[in-house]
Order: structure tokens, then sequence, then C-alpha cells
């Protein structure tokens, strides 16, 4: 789908590329109809890409590139990436393995740490998954890893699993028609039992904007060298950019940023341990709660139509009530807050004049 085509080329960085790049094909052009662009901008769109030689058709010669890269796609398994890096790779069998035999290599553990939490009664540990957030790098374009986080949470909700209390759940879409469609679909409901609340658009997790850890938690982390797990459906995932608490990060996919918050912990096999236990007291697994490509596709084709991002998107510009109150100076130029740390006035053309002064030698610069 083209949903699928955006998200494997927003994450083109962490397969080594600059860019990902499919052609333009009929695909494109119902992405476009379905998300509110006019039936001219479709048209021109086409006719572009036909006259730019971008255009793709299905029984067209394969084009000629430079260099490629061959790919068996029966080798392709449910993976992670972590924990310091989106290059990292661990497939979901072995994220267990990778991480306790990291606790020595890298951490430097030679025996897992495991504390109690004070004023709870809970203890936590290395390995344990403390933030768990599903946020809008990189699945805003795409309903069916959405659909899927929400249908992992109906499914565990309806057999009465709830996070683990030291995780931090959160949900952060990248727009607002996810709302609407996840409301729609009954799934918001879901969600917010398992913990995973709306809690903004845009980015949150991600850059480091999680808020802090419960004090009781972070006091444990840190007064006892723990090594706590994120786990998050974002791109990013260096050391201390998600939370300065959080030393393993792990990226995954939203449903398995709920599966792995209703676990708790990346120590255990994801997939032959259970996940938790069931009102009724069975051992419930992964496979338990994961939905079909069947079930993902028939909430979509119910809940997501054109009209969601023709409202949305209306009056994206305008924002809503709280945007327009925020008081600012009327100008030509933006009025930069001086008491800001965060938005600041760079200095790289203060004292520039409008014509260009000579070149100069360079002065003791180091070979």
């Amino acid at each position: 789908s083209l949903a699928d085509r955006a998200t494997i080329a927003n994450m083109a960085p962490e397969y080594g590329a600059t860019c990902g790049f499919f052609p333009v094909d009929d695909a494109t052009l119902d992405y476009m109809r379905l998300t509110g662009r006019s039936e001219e901008q479709i048209a021109l769109t086409e006719a572009y890409a036909k006259a730019q030689g971008m255009w793709r058709l299905a029984d067209a010669p394969d084009p000629v590139f430079t260099d490629t890269l061959g790919l068996d796609m029966a080798n392709v398994v449910p993976s992670l990436a972590g924990p310091k890096r989106p290059q990292d790779k661990v497939i979901l069998t072995e994220v267990d393995d990778t991480f306790n035999a990291d606790l020595a290599k890298v951490y430097g553990h030679s025996n897992a740490i495991r504390v109690p939490v004070e004023g709870r009664d809970h203890d936590i540990g290395d390995g344990d998954v403390v933030i768990a957030a599903i946020t809008s790098c990189t699945n805003t374009s795409n309903p069916s890893v959405l659909v899927a986080a929400g249908l992992v949470a109906r499914k565990a909700n309806a057999l009465g699993l709830k996070p683990k209390p030291w995780v931090k759940t959160s949900l952060a879409p990248g727009s607002q028609v996810v709302t609407d469609y996840l409301d729609k679909a009954g799934l918001t409901t879901d969600l917010n039992a398992v913990g995973f609340n709306l809690v903004g658009y845009g980015c949150t997790t991600c850059i480091g904007n999680s808020g802090p850890l419960a004090e009781p938690i972070s006091a444990a982390i840190n007064g006892n060298d723990i090594v706590a797990a994120s786990v998050l459906s974002g791109n990013r995932n260096f050391e201390g950019r998600v939370s300065p608490d959080v030393r393993a990060n792990f990226l995954a996919s939203p449903p398995l940023v709920v599966a792995y918050a209703l676990k708790g912990t990346v120590t255990e096999d994801f997939t032959t341990t259970p996940i938790g236990q069931s009102t009724a007291g069975e051992d419930v697994y992964l496979k338990d709660i994961w939905p079909t490509n069947a079930e993902v596709r028939e909430v979509m084709d119910a809940n997501i139509d054109r009209g969601m991002f023709q409202s949305r998107y209306a009056s994206v510009f305008t924002g809503d009530a709280k945007w327009q109150a925020i008081e600012i100076e009327g100008s030509d130029t933006y009025a930069w807050p001086p008491a800001s740390t965060y938005i600041a006035n760079p200095p790289y053309f203060e004292g520039m004049s409008m014509t260009p002064a000579p070149v100069q030698d360079i002065i003791e610069a180091r070979p």
C-alpha cells in the first residue's frame, strides 16, 4: 500500500539511505483521493509524473540502476531495533537473549539487578520497560499499524490485561485524523483501557518530550544503576534521547509497543512466555492478542474515509481555539522571545552587511 511505502521511505536513515523513493502510480492517486485532494490536483500529479518519466506501469520494463541490493522476503521476520542505534536490528525472538548478553558486555552487570520501589508494592530491575510510547514519527500515514495497535489493546482489554505498574504509556499520533478513525472504530476506548491515552499530536517521547518518570521509579533506577528499557514506535533510540533515566531503547511497531507495555520487560522471550494472565487466571500469549491482516483490513475499510481528511485539513492552518488564543506581536517578521531557551534567534547574521566582505586568509587553522 502507499501507506507502507510512506513508512519505508520515512525510515530511510534507519537503513542507511539518504531518502526512500517509490515511483508514482495508480496507488498514489488512490491515496490522494482518500486523503481529500482535489481531482484537479490529482490530474496534475498524474500528468507531471508521466511527463517527467516518474510514472510506473505494472507492465513497464524494469528501470536500470547503477547498483542494486536484493532482499529475500522469506527472511523478513518481526524485528525491533536497539538498544542504542536505529540500525541495530534485533529479531523479536532474540530480544531477550540480546539484552541479557548486553547486560554484561555493554553495561557491566554480571548479574541482573532487581530492587523494591519505595512506596509501591512492586520491584523494578534491569530490562524492565518503563516507557512504552506510540509516537508520531513513522506511523502517521500508515493506519494499518495504528489499527493493529488498537486491536491488540481490544483483545488485551477483553482478557483483563493491564500494563505493568512501572510502565509509563502514551499515544501521540501525528494527525488528528488518527483520533477520528480510532474513535469511529471504538478502539480509543480499548487503548485508554490499557493505558495508551492521547497525550498530544506530533513529536513527544521520540525527541525526549516524554516527561519525567514517577519519582520512586526514577530514584530506584538511578540509585541502583538499573538498565531500564523503553519501547517506542519512533525512529531514534540513542542512549539518553528518550529519557535520561533509560539506557536501553528499542524501536518497534505500534502493536508491539502495546504488547511490551503489557509484558513489562525485554528479558523474557516474547513469543514463548506469557504476557500476563487473564481475569480467568489463564496465561495469555502474544498470539492470543495479535490481530490478523483480515481483521485490520476490515476495521480500516469500515472506519476510514475521505471526509475525515477533508474535515480535519480544511482549517489546518487556522488552528483550534487554544492556538488562536496565543498572544503574538503583529509584525512582518517573527518576534523572537528573548527569555526563551528553546526558540532563539541564531546569531549567524549579526553584523552582516548587504555587501559581501572580501575573501580573507584563514589564519591558524589546523591542518
